[in-house]
Formats: structure tokens, C-alpha cells, sequence
């Protein structure tokens, strides 16, 4: 069954929110034949991700998508049978009063990704609203009781195929201005700014095993130069302190980072698309997670790992855990790292099994249409 989509994306922490509705709008159209319009209120953002696109254009269409820029001076539209406000943002006072007088149409609110215990609970609940409508909760998540998790059809065997394929990476990192040395660990470093990373990249330029740290345009630019003591590093520069090489790379659409993450050992993500990505990378990963206030992201981020080390030996969980809290609180994380080190060989394996085990789950696009299809 086909039906009309209007997700609305407010760009709130960089690339994190347009990143994920980005994909989920490709993957409805590609996958399963809907008509979707994506509302962004940040074009610029998106153009970051979609390099094709056109910052001032109103509409425009991207991989069967209409991409709409999504004004303060709102301009009427039909509202679709569909209707996703992605992560609480607020939908225009005009449309949800079309939104009334159009029977029919669904409301959902898209929640940000979680594995705390609560959330199966509250996945699908129904919200009615002051003017007669219904809003509906859909949270992704772990649970075969939630929204499942976004991912392509096709992604674990492109995966699978790439990693196989050693000159395939080498041109691609070489595309992006890295020579892939034989005896390097590559390790890719997008995250929030961090005080004590500095300590880690020292830890590993005195290693004896050489480091190739990827590290695409972002906000930790400004703690690498700190502990080079240098500034204005932009994409293409690459120093070299000890075993550590550090390459700057420019910001890639998302296939690309996807690619990226594909061929690194070691990968240090951000907010929510890039760590559900690490994921499907099937390789050793650290969480950055976005901090809130009063520190209610530890929640969120002690149930991920209560979930992801269940399955591993209690050395490999005590060595990953310690290192991700670290991170987290700001802490020193040069002492934790051998203990990662040695863990490697299990945690390799276990990133491994973990991507299987939910790639065979049903994914949050294809629950979507479900739900969405049983109500209209």
C-alpha cells in the first residue's frame, strides 16, 4: 500500500537528527515504494550529507525523495496520510490544524534511539491531543516490542563484501587522501570535544604497533590541535607523532562514512546515526553520547551496556566498559586502553555476532510501514 510521508526534521545537534531521517525517508521510498516528503529546517546540514543538494532551493527532489525546506513562515500545505515529528520536534500550529480537518491522516512522533527497559512499554502508545487527534509514540529500539532498528535491506552483505576486499579499501581510503600502511591499526575518531584526549594519543604514538587515526572534520578538531600544538588543521593535513599518524578527512556523504567505519579496526562514534552505523560495521566501538543535563544520559548509556556486553566474557565487558565511562566523564583514558588492547580478539568476535544477531530482526522502516499500515 502506498501512502504519503511528511517527516519533519529540526537540525538540533549537527548532523545527528537530519542524518537519521535522511535515511529513513531513502529507505521508504527505495524499499517499499512510498511517496515521502522530508521537511528540514537546516538545508546547510543537509547538504553535508547530501552534497548534490541545494541549500536555497524550497523543494527539490533527492533519490526519489522531495526534500522541502521547512520556513518559520509557514507555507499551507496538503498534510500527508503519514506524519513524523522527528524527536519531539514541534510540526507548524498550521499544518496540525489541517492535520484536524483531514481525516485520515496518522501522527507519529519519532523517538531518539534507547535501550533502557522502559521503552517497550511506551512504543506504540497513543496520545490524544486537545483538537480530536491521536499522536503516537514510536521508539526504535533492541526489542522485538519496539520500533527495531534502521537499516537498509542490503547493508550487512555490501558490508561483507567490502570488508572482504582489501584493494577496495585502500582505493577508497586513498580517495579520501589516506595511504593505508600493511601494520597500521586504523581507528576512525568522530566525536564531542574531550579534554582527555589528549592522554590517549599520546598512549598511542609511544605504542609499539603503528596507529592510523581517521578523524573526519568535526568538533574534536580543537583537542587534536591542543595536543599537537598546532591550529587550523582542515581536511587532507596529516601529521605523524611517534607510532600515531592522524589524518584529517573532509566530511563524507553517508554512504561513504558507512564505507569508512567498514575499514577501521576501531571506531569512536557520536550522538545516534554514526553509533548505529559503528554497529553495523561489525567492529570494536566507543559511544560518545550526547550529554544532558544532570547527567540523564548515563541511563541511557548504562543500558546499551548492559545489553551489548551481556554475551562477552566478564575481562573483555570490564575492559570495553571501562574505557567507554571514561570517555564519557571526561576522565583519563590512557590507563584503560591495554585493557582493550588485550580484550581485542573477543571483542572482535563479539562485534561480529552482534551485527548478525539484529540484522536478522526486523528494521525500523519496515516496522514503520507495518504500524502505519494497520491504522489506515
Amino acid at each position: 500500500m502506498k501512502n504519503t510521508w511528511d517527516i519533519f526534521c529540526s537540525v538540533v545537534d549537527n548532523y545527528g537528527d537530519i542524518g537519521v531521517t535522511w535515511r529513513l525517508a531513502r529507505q521508504l521510498v527505495a524499499e517499499h515504494g512510498q511517496a515521502v516528503r522530508l521537511w528540514v529546517d537546516d538545508l546547510r546540514a543537509f547538504v553535508r550529507l547530501c552534497p548534490d543538494a541545494d541549500a536555497q532551493a524550497d523543494s527539490q527532489w533527492r533519490q526519489g525523495v522531495e526534500v522541502r525546506a521547512w520556513h518559520r513562515d509557514w507555507r499551507p500545505v496538503e498534510p500527508a496520510d503519514v506524519v513524523i515529528e522527528a524527536f519531539a520536534c514541534h510540526l507548524p500550529p498550521a499544518y496540525v490544524e489541517a492535520m484536524a480537518l483531514r481525516p485520515g491522516s496518522l501522527w507519529l512522533n519519532l523517538e531518539y534511539l534507547s535501550a533502557e527497559d522502559w521503552v517497550a512499554g511506551c512504543h506504540g502508545l497513543a496520545s490524544p491531543q486537545s483538537n480530536g487527534l491521536s499522536k503516537y509514540f514510536f521508539f526504535p529500539g533492541f526489542g522485538d516490542d519496539t520500533g527495531g532498528l534502521l537499516r537498509e535491506r542490503d547493508l550487512p552483505a555490501t558490508r561483507q563484501v567490502f570488508q572482504a576486499d582489501r584493494q577496495a579499501q585502500a582505493a577508497f581510503l586513498l580517495g579520501l587522501g589516506v595511504q593505508r600502511r600493511p601494520d597500521a591499526r586504523l581507528i576512525s575518531l568522530f566525536s564531542y570535544e574531550n579534554p582527555a584526549l589528549g592522554g590517549w594519543l599520546q598512549r598511542l604514538s609511544e605504542e609499539a604497533e603503528a596507529t592510523q587515526l581517521l578523524v573526519p572534520e568535526g568538533r574534536v578538531l580543537g583537542d587534536i590541535e591542543t595536543w599537537l600544538g598546532t591550529d587550523g588543521l582542515r581536511a587532507g593535513d596529516c601529521h605523524q607523532r611517534g607510532a600515531l599518524g592522524i589524518h584529517v578527512l573532509p566530511f563524507v556523504e553517508q554512504d561513504d562514512y558507512d564505507r569508512l567505519l567498514w575499514c577501521c579496526d576501531f571506531n569512536v562514534v557520536r550522538g545516534e546515526d554514526s553509533f548505529l552505523r559503528a554497529q553495523w560495521a561489525a567492529r570494536p566501538l566507543l559511544w560518545h553520547i550526547y550529554q544532558q543535563e544532570e547527567g540523564a544520559h548515563w541511563a541511557k548509556l548504562e543500558a546499551f551496556l548492559d545489553l551489548y556486553l551481556a554475551d562477552l566474557d566478564a575481562d573483555a565487558a570490564a575492559a570495553l566498559s571501562a574505557f567507554w565511562r571514561a570517555w564519557n566523564a571526561g576522565e583519563a583514558l590512557a590507563p584503560a586502553w591495554p585493557a582493550v588492547q588485550r580484550a581485542w580478539p573477543a571483542l572482535s568476535r563479539h562485534a561480529e555476532h552482534w551485527a548478525r544477531q539484529w540484522a536478522a530482526r526486523g528494521d525500523l522502516a519496515a516496522k514503520l510501514v507495518q504500524f502505519c499500515t494497520t491504522r489506515l
